[in-house]
C-alpha cells in the first residue's frame, strides 16, 4: 500500500471522527510543511503558527475532501495560501527570498552531487558557494517559478502535484520548472565552468 493511499484511509477515519487519524497526518507531515512555509516565512515561530493554522484549516475542511488530489497535495496548497494570508495581514508583501539552504538540501540539486565526491577544503569551499549561488538564484526568481521548482527539487514532488498545489496547466508548471532551472543555471556557469550551451 502506497503513501496516497495509506492517506487516503486515515483521511476516512477522520472523516468517521477518529481525532487520532489525524494526529497521525500532523505528525507525518509537520516537517515537510514547517519546511515549505520556511520559503515563505522566516521567522521559525511564525512557521510554527501558521503551519498550526493550517493544520487547523485541513481538520475543518476535511469533511468535504474527496480524495481527487493527494491529501498532502491538498494539505501544502492551504499551506501556500495561509502563509500568503498571513504576510498579507501582516502588512508584509509574499517575500522573493527564501531562507538559507544547508549542504543537504543544496545536494538535492544535480550540480552540487558530484562536487560531493572528493571531501577536499577546496571541494567543501566550493559546495558552499554553489549553495550560496543556489539560494541567491532563487531569492532572485519570481514567485511562482520559486515556489514551483522549491516543490519539485527540494519537496521532491511529481508535476502533477505541483499543478494541483500552484493550481495551474502542467505545462505551466513544466515551463516554470524550466525557467527557473534555466535562471540557476545562468548563475551557476561561472562556477562550474561550464558553457553556454550546456546547463550544468
Amino acid at each position: 500500500m502506497g503513501d496516497r493511499e495509506i492517506d487516503q484511509q486515515l483521511v476516512e477515519r477522520v472523516q468517521h471522527g477518529d481525532k487520532h487519524a489525524f494526529d497521525l497526518l500532523v505528525i507525518k507531515y509537520q516537517r515537510k510543511l514547517a519546511r515549505l512555509l520556511s520559503q515563505f516565512i522566516r521567522d521559525a515561530a511564525e512557521v510554527e503558527d501558521v503551519a498550526q493554522e493550517t493544520f487547523i484549516k485541513a481538520y475543518r475542511a476535511l469533511p468535504s475532501f474527496r480524495g481527487e488530489s493527494a491529501f498532502y497535495t491538498w494539505l501544502y496548497r492551504i499551506g501556500i495560501n495561509t502563509a500568503k494570508n498571513f504576510l498579507v495581514s501582516q502588512g508584509r508583501k509574499v517575500p522573493t527570498t527564501v531562507s538559507e539552504f544547508d549542504n543537504e538540501e543544496a545536494e538535492n540539486f544535480e550540480e552540487a552531487g558530484r562536487l560531493r565526491e572528493v571531501s577536499t577544503p577546496e571541494s567543501e569551499l566550493m559546495t558552499k558557494q554553489i549553495a550560496q549561488t543556489v539560494n541567491q538564484s532563487l531569492d532572485a526568481l519570481p514567485e511562482e517559478l520559486r515556489t514551483a521548482i522549491v516543490l519539485r527539487e527540494i519537496e521532491g514532488l511529481s508535476y502533477e502535484e505541483i499543478a494541483s498545489i500552484m493550481n495551474c496547466p502542467i505545462g505551466t508548471v513544466r515551463s516554470r520548472i524550466f525557467r527557473a532551472r534555466e535562471a540557476i543555471a545562468e548563475k551557476l556557469r561561472p562556477l562550474l565552468g561550464t558553457s553556454k550551451d550546456k546547463r550544468w
